[in-house]
């Protein structure tokens, strides 16, 4: 897969303190990747020296196949960044303002009119395209904000925190938007939050940021595994004896259970079993107790998400 960002040994230190660790990183194109750690981990250092804005004190970084330390401005032409705020023109009008950042990035009038309403409507803003930005909602404005990357047809968007602020039902809708213009337009898309649960819902892969050093990267499924004893998936299950002639015990059903493909672990306590398992058996696991003539009190399961990874590695 072609690469659109690529980090290897990137160090960046104010004095003493060592915002970021020796960052080795890469994301390919049309990727959603999620960077989530705390305030403070270095999330906010690193997109800086991503687009150029701030020296590099060791380490290589290319964005869009470009050295970000030496091209600087060839970056921020093929990246679009998304901060937590975004400034406007509160007097301008949303598509005025759309118009104006299109004249700073040198796009011809009436091709930049052409494609700021299409972006609005994609945002969902061509009813509001006429109205003050100073009356829009904390909502709109992000939608705008991300209208305003767009513009210059970005092959990379940076979003850092875009979702502060905004009600539940606004995070819901800025989220899908976020995939829906990733998927259609194959924009890659590094998004930037200490939100668990947001970044669950989006991103491809992510990468566990603390104090500095990337502790961890990969798909969600895939750091449950290394960290839950390679078992992702935990299912309990009770059992009631249906029939007098069974065809098995309680011990050789374990035994049975021990065989499915997948499954770490079996633990029996009187009529209930607590199974581990690489991936979700639960199906094959009620297939195997019904047809040896056991019945199904009760099946629950527990898939390790990205709330449980994160505090793993805080303990750790």
């Amino acid at each position: 897969m072609e690469k659109r960002i690529e980090v290897s040994g990137l160090t960046k230190k104010y004095g003493n303190f060592v915002a970021v660790d020796d960052l080795t990183l890469s994301i390919e194109k049309g990727e959603i990747f999620g960077l989530l750690g705390p305030n403070g981990a270095g999330k906010s250092t690193t997109i800086l020296m991503l687009l150029g804005l701030t020296e590099v004190d060791s380490g290589h970084v290319e964005v869009c196949g470009i050295d970000a330390t030496r091209y600087p401005l060839d970056v921020k032409r093929k990246v679009g960044y998304l901060p937590e705020d975004v400034g406007f023109y509160n007097d301008y009008s949303g598509l005025q303002n759309l118009m104006y950042i299109a004249r700073l990035n040198n796009i011809p009038e009436e091709q930049a009119k052409r494609h700021a309403l299409n972006i609005l409507e994609e945002v969902g803003l061509l009813d509001a395209k006429d109205k003050k930005v100073g009356n829009y909602s904390r909502g709109m404005r992000q939608r705008l904000g991300l209208a305003d990357v767009l513009i210059k047809e970005p092959e990379v968007i940076i979003l850092d925190e875009p979702t502060l602020g905004l009600d539940p039902e606004g995070v819901r809708k800025f989220l899908e938007l976020i995939v829906k213009l990733s998927r259609k337009k194959g924009i890659t898309v590094l998004f930037s939050s200490h939100h668990l649960h947001q970044i669950q819902q989006v991103c491809d892969r992510v990468g566990i940021f603390v104090k500095g050093k990337l502790l961890a990267k990969g798909k969600i499924s895939d750091l449950a595994e290394q960290l839950f004893s390679k078992n992702a998936f935990t299912i309990e299950l009770g059992v009631t004896n249906k029939e007098s002639n069974l065809s098995c015990s309680l011990e050789e059903l374990a035994n049975k259970i021990n065989a499915i493909k997948g499954v770490g672990k079996v633990t029996l306590n009187k009529d209930h079993f607590l199974v581990e398992s690489k991936h979700d058996v639960s199906g094959e696991l009620s297939k195997l107790v019904v047809s040896l003539g056991y019945g199904l009190s009760y099946l629950t399961k527990k898939e390790y998400g990205l709330d449980d990874i994160y505090h793993q590695y805080f303990q750790e």
